[in-house]
């Protein structure tokens, strides 16, 4: 039985690790390969919302399919070999930015589901997913990092890793997408043979309402989770700014072809911070650990605009990912895991994901390209970064401080301060 369960934890850990290989090896230098077939059309945010969209989407789809009708592994493995096409299709696009929205579209239908389909998977085939899950679950932040140190082919920019012999630069090319798409079609395949994983749901009756997280709108009652939820949408504007204009800033301004391997820092940090989390919760709760994550992104932002020439304070700001990510997204799904009564909390958890990665981003990534419009950004050369960043990071700097301060003032929830992150009803 030991053996038994020894060999699922490593199936599945090997799941976590391509599943977000594929996802960090073309999402992060995506904007820099943007920038350069489509300079000066400021359509980057418009591009990257693509995920957003297919955000919005992605509940009604594993809740109709994967928790009704067929096993998720199954689904999962259909979804990367059809998304293993779609972005290699995605690789070739390059005449038409509405062309590639629309293929880029298409793929991440396919992607986003598969973000549900394997903590689905991983939930269901472990023994004690509260022990289980986040050793698992860390294999995905892993492949990440991995995905960026091979595109760069450099150690965290320290030190070569040659990996991809005869390709320069690959990040600012198309290759980083052929390489999701080939990772993509050998985890297809690999997907088959996940543990059984059969719907859960089969025969009841289907609520789109429920799919959507929307029986969780009665916590808006209680002003303390309105401001939350509202804050959570609102801070989730500048997060795009990071997302799609990052890589472009710090390889034009920093770090060259080195650039996937230094943004690897960040979840590096993620991993670091993860593990302190507890700890901090504790000490501070929950109130003071959304507002030091969401000054750390003022911070962040702040430096980017005004040291874009020091590479040591951009480096600085990707490793605040550990602190932006860990203490504002970790901190709020501890704080509605507690706060949702048990019946809806898979509800709220839902509701809060359409309100950050699916609204607040995909806000966010429109507002970037009118941004980036309206200070005359030019993206795509060092001195353009140099003379356009004050202007351009400023804004999701002020976003994020005036977030922090609305909720500072707004947020009263004294009962659950003191609660340890792991109590539940």
């Amino acid at each position: 039985m030991s053996a038994t369960l020894s060999s699922a934890r490593f199936r599945l850990s090997l799941m976590m690790f391509l599943q977000f290989f594929i996802w960090g090896a073309f999402f992060v230098p995506l904007g820099g390969y943007l920038g350069k077939i489509f300079a000066g059309q400021n359509v980057v945010g418009h591009i990257y919302s693509t995920s957003n969209w297919a955000g919005l989407i992605a509940p009604l789809f594993v809740g109709l399919i994967a928790d009704r009708f067929f096993n998720a592994e199954r689904v999962n493995g259909v979804l990367h070999l059809v998304g293993a096409a779609l972005l290699w299709k995605c690789s070739l696009v390059t005449e038409s930015p509405g062309l590639l929205f629309s293929w880029m579209l298409a793929y991440f239908l396919c992607y986003m589901p598969t973000l549900a389909l394997v903590n689905t998977i991983t939930f269901q085939n472990v023994a004690n997913a509260g022990d289980e899950f986040p050793k698992i679950r860390l294999w995905g932040t892993i492949g990440w990092i991995v995905a960026g140190l091979v595109v760069a082919e450099s150690l965290f920019g320290l030190l070569p890793f040659p990996v991809l012999p005869g390709i320069e630069n690959a990040g600012g090319t198309a290759f980083p997408m052929k390489l999701a798409a080939v990772a993509s079609l050998i985890y297809g395949i690999y997907s088959f043979s996940l543990p059984a994983t059969p719907p859960n749901a089969k025969g009841t009756p289907v609520s789109v309402a429920k799919l959507l997280g929307f029986d969780a709108l009665r916590l808006f009652k209680d002003p303390a989770f309105a401001v939350f939820a509202l804050c959570s949408f609102l801070v989730c504007i500048p997060l795009a700014f990071y997302y799609a204009m990052t890589y472009p800033f710090a390889e034009l301004t920093s770090f060259g072809d080195k650039t996937a391997s230094v943004m690897a820092l960040g979840q590096v940090s993620e991993i670091v911070f993860m593990a302190l989390v507890p700890f901090f919760f504790r000490k501070l709760g929950v109130k003071m650990m959304l507002i030091v994550g969401m000054l750390a992104w003022t911070l962040r932002y702040a430096l980017f605009a005004m040291a874009p020439s020091v590479p040591a304070m951009v480096l600085f700001g990707i490793i605040l990912h550990g602190i932006c990510y860990d203490f504002f997204f970790v901190t709020g799904q501890l704080y509605t895991d507690r706060k949702a009564p048990r019946e809806i909390r898979a509800s709220a958890q839902g509701l809060i994901g359409l309100l950050t990665y699916g609204a607040g981003m995909l806000v966010g990534n429109q507002v970037l390209d009118w941004w980036a419009g309206r200070t005359g950004l030019d993206a795509t050369t060092r001195e353009g970064w140099l003379s356009g960043s004050m202007a351009f990071w400023h804004l999701p700097a002020g976003i994020a401080l005036g977030v922090s301060v609305i909720f500072a003032l707004a947020f009263r929830d004294r009962a659950n301060e003191a609660a340890a992150p792991t109590e539940r009803e």
